[in-house]
C-alpha cells in the first residue's frame, strides 16, 4: 500500500497541527495504522496506532492526552491531531500500515510493512 502524509508545518509551543495520511488501497479498512516520528540524531519512535476498525487506539506516554489518532475508512485516511505541542515534538512524522496483527505493544517500526514519505513538524519555543 502506498501512503502519503501531509499537514506538517511550523508552530509555536502550545499550538496545534493535524496530520493526514492518505492510503492508495481498496482494502484500507483491513490495515492497522501507525504514526511514528524521528528527530535528528535519534531513532524512529512510536507515537500512536489505531486498529483497522478504529475501535482501539494506542499512544506513546509522551503524547498521551495531547495527541489523538483517528481514521476515516471511507476516505482511506488516517489522522493525527496534535495539540499542546512542545519543542520536543519536533521531528519528521511518518505514517505506517500493516495488515497483520501487531502483538508487540512497544510498536516496533519493523512490525509495519508500508511507510509514507514523512512530513516535517517543527515546534518553536
Amino acid at each position: 500500500v502506498q501512503l502519503q502524509a501531509s499537514g506538517g508545518g511550523s508552530v509555536q509551543a502550545g499550538g496545534s497541527l493535524r496530520l493526514s495520511c492518505a492510503a492508495s488501497t481498496r482494502t484500507f479498512s483491513s490495515y492497522h495504522m501507525g504514526w511514528f516520528r524521528q528527530a535528528p540524531g535519534k531513532e524512529r519512535e512510536f507515537v500512536a496506532a489505531i486498529s483497522w476498525s478504529g475501535g482501539a487506539t494506542y499512544y506513546a506516554d509522551s503524547v498521551k492526552g495531547r495527541f489523538t489518532v483517528s481514521r476515516d475508512n471511507a476516505r482511506n485516511t488516517v489522522y493525527l491531531q496534535m495539540n499542546s505541542l512542545k519543542p520536543e515534538d519536533t521531528a519528521v512524522y511518518y505514517c505506517a500500515a500493516e495488515w497483520r496483527p501487531v502483538y508487540d505493544r512497544r510498536w516496533p517500526p519493523a512490525d509495519f510493512g508500508s511507510w509514507g514519505q514523512g512530513t516535517q513538524v517543527t515546534v518553536s519555543s
